[in-house]
């Protein structure tokens, strides 16, 4: 049997909601109509196993896996050490630093952008998100060293 590219995502998909399901398992699940805090981390969990399960079945669709071209793979491990570092700065920075240090260091390392745009794009963008989830929607954002 050729193992295929949509073969090891699907195991991927799997895994990961199988990953995220036993971590929210002490979450209690609430009803429908009141669904508690693990009703969501569960659901996606779900999801995830399903269409790991549908994509896996469907790989015969693929190219097989030593047909891929691994030349982007510096690019897709920038994303996810930037995103792991925004990860473990967020309860720290708060929000606001996190989110505005996280975009920027895309714009600037991985899009090689203008280091002023850049700045600039990255604290209007989170400005307008925190306003959107901080004052409009209510959600509680984690606020940084400096108040904000």
């Amino acid at each position: 049997m050729t193992i295929r590219a949509d073969h090891v995502a699907g195991a991927a998909f799997i895994a990961f909601g199988l990953a995220i399901f036993a971590l929210s398992g002490e979450l209690p699940m609430g009803g429908l109509s009141m669904p508690g805090s693990g009703f969501m981390p569960k659901l996606v969990a779900g999801l995830l196993v399903l269409f790991g399960i549908l994509l896996a079945a469907r790989a015969g669709e693929s190219q097989p896996l030593t047909a891929i071209d691994w030349s982007d793979a510096t690019h897709a491990a920038l994303v996810v050490v930037i995103a792991a570092l925004a990860i473990i700065a967020y309860t720290r920075l708060g929000f606001i630093l996190t989110m505005a240090l996280m975009m920027f260091a895309f714009l600037v390392v991985i899009e090689r952008r203008n280091l002023v745009r850049a700045a600039i794009y990255s604290v209007a963008i989170t400005l307008i998100a925190y306003v959107v989830f901080d004052k409009a929607l209510k959600a509680p954002l984690p606020q940084g060293p400096f108040g904000f």
